[in-house]
């Protein structure tokens, strides 16, 4: 699930578009609908033709309410800047995209918003003009412009096909099964209590799962999961996510609060950081200066503690340790976005290295500097993880000898990330020196690197549910060719799926656990009829082409798969009971009487020698029977 971010100068029509896209008004509040301006963070949703479907946070345009708008820009896709063309980038289009370029966004587009009330042609080439140079040099640079008149429906079909298309490209939310969910709206409902809501990240969230509000440390537990209005059991990394909690009142929390699981973030009041000051920032930063911080749904106040210059000039980078006014959470990664308090004004921002350095560090050291450029680049740890989460599961062996580290390197490094459960072996091995494990290839894989197999394997059978609803799972066969795995990777991959409780599947088909062969009642009353047939004569039964023709080769199909139906032959058809019956009688028989022929087994159960044939020959197939001459013996 993915989430798209509106961004762009007050009333340029981001609000209308919206809602032009959604069929939703995410101006919830009173005053916003009266004065036709977004004043906080507003949400709506759609599902866009590839069947994906995305949040929409649609937030504040006024330079009055840029706080508002830093809540809700930090845990987004995607981008969808709007300009409008009678009025071209204005001061808080600058603004706006400015802090998308310090945050990183991956991928954005430019809807040109009110081109209904532009006549002029060259006008409206004036300002693609304008934009295109505007943007040039920052996230936005290759982002695709769509002139759009949302009134008027002109454009959408195009904008809606744009955001498909360049989401396929962005990389999936890792998933590093530590979930993090930046609250950025708290209130109550009556009879179910306090709902928080925000972008879920870092990891799965599910109902009935203790959580911690962070950094007060309030202990919760999820009473209820919604996404998009509809109830889920579980809620992914990179879902609009709202979470019902117990035992707390709405009083207890705030904009800004992290929910996560229990024990393992640790607020902190001092955070190193690579910090990017604008090139338009009015004046230079300098040591120990007042600023603002923003990072995810959080606002704090600190200072800037300059560790490697005495100031930073407009324009320039340096390593800085922040003080704050009171602990936050953050993690290693995350972006922040600095701002003076006035005039109000966005200066420049960045990304978190260190969020525990535990003690402030003396300036000028370069011992220091060399180790947060180390952090930077990243450890040992990081380019493993970064491998196994882009790669998916692969073998120990190869994960370590492409690593591009030194083998002890990796080695170590592989053995600290197992040991933090951040990775694991797919097959659930988890004793035994690291160095055998990896010479028998066993397959490893970090939780994203996971979450991303398991994903394609879900959507893949899902579709095929779609496609063939009364077929009760997809061969495994067919399976594996459509993902293009190897037969050790899909045979672990499923076997740990169903560990997981996440795949059903046996030797020759997979199913999601929710997928279920339903008839139509036409359809079950055709099966009612076909059956009594069988059951009338059970060793005379229907011929397959007639049973087919009768109930539709589908529906044939779903019967056998789901165990009603025995296919013996071509020919031959039995009801399971049926068979079971025979084979029951079958094996005493031979027991006492050594040998059985097809004339015995006629003669028997009142039959063909076509159906008798049949019979032995299945048997033979099973290996419950061997043929000696023209008897049957019981295959030891």
């Amino acid at each position: 699930m993915r989430v798209i971010g509106t961004a762009g100068h007050v009333d340029h029509g981001k609000s209308t578009l919206v809602k032009a896209l959604t069929g939703i008004n995410p101006d919830r509040l009173k005053e916003e609908q009266q004065r036709e301006m977004t004043i906080d963070l507003g949400f709506a949703w759609l599902t866009l033709p590839s069947g994906e479907p995305v949040g929409i946070v649609d937030v504040p345009g006024h330079q009055d309410f840029i706080k508002n708008m830093l809540a809700g820009v930090g845990g987004i896709d995607l981008a969808l800047f709007v300009i409008a063309a009678d009025e071209g980038v204005m001061p808080q289009t600058r603004e706006h995209l400015a802090i998308l370029d310090l945050l990183e966004i991956p991928r954005g587009v430019i809807a040109i918003t009110k081109i209904d009330l532009i006549e002029d042609e060259e006008w409206l080439e004036l300002i693609l003009a304008d934009i295109a140079e505007t943007v040039a040099g920052t996230a936005l640079a290759d982002a695709p412009m769509i002139p759009v008149a949302p009134l008027q429906g002109r454009g959408l079909e195009m904008l809606i096909d744009t955001l498909d298309r360049i989401l396929t490209q962005v990389p999936p939310r890792a998933n590093r099964g530590r979930p993090r969910l930046p609250i950025d709206r708290v209130f109550s409902i009556s009879g179910f209590g306090t709902v928080v809501t925000g972008t879920l990240l870092d990891g799965d969230l599910q109902v009935g799962q203790e959580v911690e509000i962070l950094p007060q440390g309030f202990k919760s537990r999820v009473r209820g999961l919604q996404s998009h209005k509809q109830s889920v059991n579980t809620a992914y990394p990179g879902s609009r996510t709202a979470v019902n909690l117990t035992g707390l009142s709405a009083s207890d929390l705030l904009r800004g609060n992290v929910l996560t699981i229990p024990g393992w973030l640790e607020p902190s009041q001092l955070i190193d950081v690579y910090l990017r000051l604008l090139p338009d920032s009015p004046r230079p930063l300098r040591h120990n200066q007042e600023i603002e911080i923003f990072t995810g749904s959080t606002e704090v106040n600190g200072h800037a503690r300059l560790l490697g210059a005495r100031q930073l000039e407009p324009g320039q980078t340096g390593w800085v340790q922040l003080r704050l006014a009171r602990r936050i959470p953050v993690v290693k990664g995350d972006h922040f976005i600095i701002r003076q308090a006035s005039p109000s004004l966005t200066i420049g921002g960045g990304v978190i290295v260190d969020p525990l350095p535990r003690r402030r560090h003396r300036r000028f050291r370069p011992e220091v500097i060399d180790r947060l450029e180390t952090l930077l680049a990243g450890t040992p740890e990081d380019v493993l993880l970064a491998e196994l989460d882009r790669r998916g599961p692969v073998s120990a062996k190869t994960v370590i000898a492409e690593s591009g580290l030194p083998i002890e390197t990796a080695t170590a490094a592989l053995a600290e990330l197992l040991d933090r459960d951040e990775v694991f072996f797919l097959s659930g091995v988890d004793s035994g020196p690291l160095a055998t494990l990896a010479a028998a290839k066993l397959l490893v894989a970090s939780r994203t690197g996971w979450a991303n197999l398991l994903r394609q394997i879900k959507t893949t059978l899902s579709n095929y549910h779609h496609r063939y609803p009364l077929r009760l799972g997809m061969p495994r066969g067919e399976l594996k060719s459509r993902l293009k795995l190897e037969t050790r990777l899909f045979n672990e991959a499923i076997q740990r799926g169903q560990q997981d409780q996440d795949l059903v599947a046996t030797e020759t088909m997979v199913r999601l656990p929710g997928h279920q062969v339903k008839f139509t009642l036409q359809q079950q009353q055709a099966i009612d009829k076909i059956l009594a047939d069988f059951r009338r004569a059970p060793y005379n039964t229907p011929l397959p082409k007639d049973v087919a023709a009768a109930i539709g080769e589908d529906v044939l199909l779903a019967l056998i798969e789901a165990g009603q139906l025995v296919r013996l032959s071509e020919d031959v058809m039995l009801l399971a009971k049926t068979y079971q019956e025979f084979t029951n009688w079958l094996e005493p028989y031979l027991r006492q009487n050594q040998t059985v022929n097809v004339a015995q087994v006629r003669d028997t159960f009142n039959t063909s020698r076509k159906y008798a044939l049949a019979l032995l020959e299945y048997t033979d197939e099973q290996r419950i029977t061997r043929r000696v001459g023209d008897e049957r013996v019981l295959r030891e």
